[in-house]
């Protein structure tokens, strides 16, 4: 699937754009949960750094 989303960035105008991949613990269980964003470049630290 990852290689799929990365094809489809690199197409026009994508090249901005990058996957980034957050662990989070889930409240209800303590088990920890992968949220995945396609988020510009200059973003990505904003969202990793987000509750």
């Amino acid at each position: 699937m990852a290689k799929k989303v990365v094809a489809t960035l690199q197409k026009g105008g994508g090249k901005g754009y990058t996957k980034a991949i957050k662990m989070i613990r889930s409240e209800k269980t303590g088990a920890y949960v992968f949220q995945e964003k396609i988020v510009l470049k200059e973003n990505v630290t904003s969202f990793l750094q987000e509750k």
